[in-house]
């Protein structure tokens, strides 16, 4: 069987990296087609690169090919990956907090709710959109991988919009969250044992326990609220510690993201919140600025032929892959139509939750209920994608304003007026980014 892998998006060539990396560690898959695309030549240059490097260093047979045209890229594929991020850093990430910062509303990454998560949905669902019209006519039965965010807006939209599509969201918050509290605690990560269920970047541990050398289980939640209470935590984690107080479950994203989709942790007149919990403003314009010189960095190190880091990472592209291939089923955290998976949460929204993948393909699994103080937080943020993704599919403006008016941070530091002119504003500056029925002016 010939399996061809396609990622759009390439250029970012660290996760670009990762995927192919984690790829060829697999036994099944060292033959693999490799299909690079991004609308940069540059980046995709280098990173076609670093994928021939990747399979030189593992000794792999498998076949990298750069293509400047998405349909060549897509012909044919047994799964594509999505890494893109539409309008990029500049101009429209910076775009996304400069005009809200005008208004007073201060952000930390902006890059899945709030007005900056709305715009930046518009800028992406129309171009996930046209790659599911590719791909019905070129590779109809792949499966789409979708890492961009905001992953649970377009997760919704490509359900319901493209649900001829077998697709799958992907992130790395719930076992990467379950690796840091292992660190947190002396726990090795291998030993971890967890029930995780919610929307993504809002998914909660229901269960989280420590498998023990002689098979049973012990609960390692008191150890954790024991940390909250006696604040010994670690300073970039004190929101998630304190949500852990307030709610009883700790939540799966990091403590940047969570104080930004709450009203609790972000407030102009509130400097000492800021301080108390260590909220890093602005975080994603300085984490972009940082990755762009890391990674000016790191190509020099390549062109001087130093050996890359081969360790495999914890992302689940290749376990999915693999699965699919092989048949031989596998566990990961997906992002999917909820269908009473969660029953205490809408049926038509996206959740997160465990999935099991096989050569059928990517089946989420029931949790039930979770708990009742926990959907009602989470569905705070399910408004918000829901009416984005409302705005999508009536192509109605409006729903953009009634997205933004519910956003929890948004709302607690703007008025209805203000929230309106800024949409408005933002609607003004992403111009020609957005789709035609979204602009004004």
């Amino acid at each position: 069987m010939s399996i061809r892998v396609t990622i759009i998006g390439a250029g970012s060539t660290v996760f670009m990296r990762n995927i192919v990396r984690d790829l060829l560690h697999k036994p099944a898959l060292k033959h693999i087609e490799i299909a690079l695309y991004d609308i940069d030549a540059r980046r995709l240059a280098e990173s076609e690169r670093v994928a021939r490097q990747l399979v030189a260093a593992l000794g792999a047979p498998a076949r990298v090919q750069a293509h400047a045209d998405r349909r060549q890229a897509l012909a044919g594929a047994t799964a594509v990956f999505t890494l893109f991020q539409v309008g990029g850093y500049r101009p429209c990430t910076l775009t996304d907090f400069e005009v809200p910062r005008r208004y007073g509303l201060q952000q930390t990454i902006g890059d899945t709710l709030g007005v900056a998560g709305i715009m930046r949905g518009l800028r992406t669902i129309p171009v996930l959109l046209s790659l599911a019209e590719d791909m019905r006519e070129l590779c109809p039965r792949a499966l789409l991988m979708n890492y961009v965010n905001p992953m649970g807006i377009l997760s919704l939209a490509m359900q319901r919009l493209a649900p001829d599509i077998r697709y799958v969201g992907l992130c790395h918050s719930v076992q990467g969250t379950a690796e840091q509290l292992a660190t947190d605690l002396g726990v090795p990560p291998a030993d971890l044992v967890y029930r995780c269920a919610g929307i993504n970047h809002m998914a909660f541990y229901h269960s989280f326990q420590q498998r023990l050398p002689d098979g049973s289980l012990v609960d390692l939640y008191p150890r954790l609220r024991a940390l909250a209470e006696q604040g010994l935590v670690p300073d970039d984690n004190r929101v998630r510690y304190e949500i852990l107080k307030r709610f009883g479950y700790f939540v799966t994203e990091s403590s940047e993201h969570f104080a930004e989709y709450s009203p609790w942790f972000i407030k102009r007149d509130r400097p000492d919140l800021l301080e108390r919990f260590n909220v890093p403003l602005d975080e994603y314009p300085r984490r972009c600025e940082r990755q762009i010189a890391d990674w000016a960095e790191e190509l020099k190190r390549i062109e001087s032929g130093e050996a890359m880091a081969l360790k495999e990472s914890h992302e689940y592209a290749a376990g999915i892959v693999n699965a699919l291939v092989t048949h031989e089923p596998v566990v990961i955290y997906g992002n999917l139509l909820n269908r009473g998976a969660i029953e205490n949460l809408p049926a038509d929204c996206c959740v997160e939750v465990a999935c099991l993948v096989d050569g059928n393909g990517v089946q989420p699994q029931r949790f039930g209920r979770i708990q009742p103080q926990l959907a009602a937080l989470i569905q705070t943020n399910v408004n918000v994608q829901m009416l984005t993704v409302e705005a999508v599919v009536r192509q109605d403006p409006q729903y953009l304003y009634h997205a933004a008016y519910l956003d929890p941070h948004t709302a607690a530091e703007l008025d209805l007026e203000q929230i309106h002119c800024l949409v408005d504003d933002l609607r003004r500056a992403h111009g020609d980014w957005l789709p035609d029925w979204a602009r004004l002016g």
